[in-house]
């Protein structure tokens, strides 16, 4: 059941009262002197009215409902002479209904003017209006469009709960004191383009259902839009706020334009909520910046920003791809706990005041390329992918990082900087841990590092990181690295391999990225080394042995000699396919290779010294032990007188073996031969000639061989 209507509280026409349908009947206010309202008065008396009005007369016409033909008599009457436009002192249309257009264009309301819970609706024509005392327009319903272009408001605006149903048209209008839109319904679309707010603004739990337009505007008070909702797209381009903008918990539908616009006092948009794309481009925030909790669901484009103040984007949710590129951040910068669902780009972004940059998460790839970093500084992100080519570090930084794969090509920093893998996840300043939602199906959260390349390592420090696809080549002083932890390199091929009917086994050691994409490109390469991804280039055996030579050392200056071996396994393997040295060399570092793996591979040199001794023993036993073990004969001549006697003692020579030679007697002198030769000793066995430079040749190379085996164990055990 309705509520029956209620009469207003000024003295009303009642007219076409009727108990039963319309007890109150016309709400109009009686004209002065009569029992009737305006609309309602007879001719005569009407015209007699407007007749004694005079411009800047106080006028009250509270619930009367206004013609077309009504209104116009009325501002003609008021009309001043001089300037063609009505001029009214204080207006009073609380509650009227305008049922044709309301043309005020140029009036000038020089009092208090009252248009509360007024009804227009045709359209409404505030174009270039004056209103020098408070203007009040609050519930009031406006059914048609409205112009107030060029419209000045010398006091106070309020337009509280107003309902616009076509477009609402502020385009260059002046609100000099303060200006309330608080709870305003837009349904068409509501502009404000180049309007001037000289004093605060309120627009809170307004609702815009179309397109609305702030183009330039001036807010010089402070400005708030708290809880507003647009639904349509909303534009902000190039204005200047110069005393606080409150966003806090709008709600934007559609695409949010705040390109070029001029924050001077802080800005606030703490909860605020962007459906479509957001773009800040080039806009300025002088003052402090929060978009604590804000949500973008759409992209968000902060391109060429500037903050000079502190920027806080703590808990911020990005489901779209989120851009600050070239941004300036010259105050702190805090983006604790946001999350990234698209990639964040910061590439040449400029960071002064920045202490702390995360902890974050980033389910995409998070750009620094090109960033700069004047101060000391801590990077900590769970991210998929970290891009920091010639990325700028003024000072000490360090990264610390989850299940992400760095690209660090070309970066210069001046002073030392860690490059670390997180284990556990980031801790927050409330104690809890940052939450890792988005990385649910990861298997680990390890850290990999693409490329060093261009990079002066003298100040590097990397630690518990996977560097099996990180690219060193091109990397300056990369022998002053350090690597601390449990940093991994890539492997060579496991097991055995057939290449052309031929078996093919690598020796187990560290390899570098490049040498797999090298070995890979070459013709009748076996499986497991692992090919070239786009964008890599292309570095062979010239480029990489003094790469390996580099981090060769830069293993022995961290006391991890088994590391150093196998990293000049690597540089002697690249100079031994390296196409810039002569032949001979190349022979002698591929005997070296084959007989020891460079003195790395005690097995290797067991194994030929074993060869050399059977074969040692084979020959001896076939040419080298003599038939027979000579005999001695003793000639001498006795005086014919007596006295001393001198004998000559002579031996037969060695004969060379016939009949049976492999005896186990045999064996045995030849086993004692090739024991004695591989200490460099001589065994006392007669040996035929052949034996004799059989012996010579295995007291040479044995013991050479013996000696690179002891020197591969050597380097496998020291530390």
């Amino acid at each position: 059941m309705s509520t029956p209507p209620t009469a207003p509280a000024w003295p009303h026409c009642a007219h076409g009262a009727d108990p039963a349908t319309a007890p109150v009947g016309c709400r109009g206010i009686h004209v002065a002197g009569h029992t009737a309202c305006l609309a309602h008065l007879v001719d005569a008396d009407r015209d007699a009215y407007l007749a004694g009005l005079t411009p800047g007369a106080n006028i009250d016409h509270r619930g009367t409902t206004f013609t077309d033909s009504l209104l116009t008599a009325l501002l003609n009457a008021l009309r001043d002479p001089t300037t063609r436009n009505a001029r009214l002192g204080d207006a009073r249309f609380g509650s009227a209904t305008f049922e044709g257009d309301a043309r005020f264009g140029s009036a000038t309301f020089e009092g208090g003017t009252w248009f509360g819970s007024a009804t227009f609706k045709g359209d409404a024509r505030f174009d270039s209006v004056f209103f020098k005392g408070d203007a009040r327009f609050g519930s009031a319903t406006f059914e048609g469009g409205t112009w107030f272009g060029s419209a000045t408001f010398k006091g106070d605006a309020r337009f509280d709960s107003v309902f616009f149903e076509g477009i609402a048209w502020f385009g260059s209008a002046t609100f000099e004191g303060d200006a309330r839109f608080d709870s305003v319904f837009f349904k068409g679309a509501g502009w404000f383009g180049s309007a001037t707010f000289k004093g605060d603004a309120r627009f809170e739990s307004a609702f815009f259902k179309c397109n609305a337009g702030f183009e330039s505007v001036t807010f010089e008070g402070d400005a708030g839009f708290g809880s507003a909702t647009f639904k349509g797209g909303i534009g902000f381009e190039s204005a200047f706020f110069e005393g606080a903008a409150g966003f806090e918990s709008v709600t934007f539908e559609g695409d949010a334009r705040f390109d070029s616009v001029f924050f001077k006092g802080d800005a606030w948009f703490g909860s605020a909520n962007f459906k479509g794309n957001a773009g800040f481009g080039s806009a300025t925030f002088e003052g402090g910046t929060r978009f604590g909790s804000v949500t973008f669901e759409g992209d968000a484009g902060f391109g060429s920003v500037t903050f000079e103040g502190d920027a806080g984007f703590g808990s911020v949710t990005f489901e779209g791809d989120a851009g600050f590129g070239s941004a300036t951040f010259k105050g702190g910068t805090r983006f604790g706990s946001a999350f990234f669902e698209g990639d964040a780009r910061f590439e040449s972004a400029t960071f002064e005041g920045a202490d702390q940059l995360g902890p974050l998460v980033c389910a995409g790839r998070v750009g620094l390329s090109g960033a700069v970093f004047s101060g000391p500084v801590t990077l900590l992100f769970a991210a998929r992918r970290l891009e920091c080519r010639r990325t700028r570090w003024s000072s000490t930084a360090e990264i610390r990082l989850r299940y992400a794969t760095v690209d660090f090509a070309h970066a210069v920093f001046e002073y030392p900087l860690t490059i670390a893998a997180e284990p556990d996840p980031f801790v927050l300043t409330n104690g809890r841990q940052l939450a890792e939602d988005l990385f649910s199906s990861a298997p680990d959260p390890g850290v990999r590092v693409a490329s060093v390349r261009g990079v002066d390592a003298a100040h590097l420090i990397l630690a518990d990181l996977d560097l099996s696809g990180c690219l060193f080549a091109g990397t300056v002083h990369l022998d002053q690295l350090r690597l601390e932890g449990a940093c991994t390199f890539d492997t060579a091929p496991p097991a055995v391999h057939w290449r052309r009917w031929l078996p093919v086994r690598f020796t187990a050691r560290r390899v570098l990225a490049e040498e797999h994409h090298w070995r890979a490109s070459r013709p009748g390469a076996v499986r497991g080394w692992d090919v070239a991804v786009l964008g890599a280039g292309r570095a062979g055996p010239v480029q990489l042995a003094p790469v390996y030579r580099a981090l060769r050392k830069a293993f022995e200056d961290g006391k991890h000699e088994p590391g150093a071996a196998d990293f000049y396994y690597g540089e002697m393997e690249m100079r031994r396919h390296a196409d810039d040295i002569p032949r001979s060399e190349r022979g002698l570092l591929t005997s070296y290779w084959a007989l020891s793996g460079y003195g790395l591979r005690a097995s290797r040199a067991l194994a030929w010294l074993g060869a050399a001794m059977l074969l040692t023993i084979l020959l001896l036993m076939a040419f080298g032990l003599a038939q027979d073990t000579p005999k001695q004969t003793a000639t001498g001549t006795v005086p014919a007188g007596g006295g001393k006697v001198t004998f000559e003692i002579d031996k037969d020579d060695p004969q060379n073996p016939t009949g049976n030679r492999f005896t186990g007697e045999r064996f045995e002198k030849s086993l004692n031969v090739t024991l004695n030769s591989v200490v460099f000793r001589s065994s006392g066995q007669d040996l035929t000639t052949a034996g004799t430079y059989i012996e010579m040749t295995s007291r040479l190379t044995e013991p050479v061989l013996l000696g690179l085996a002891v020197l591969a164990v050597r380097n496998r055990v020291k530390r």
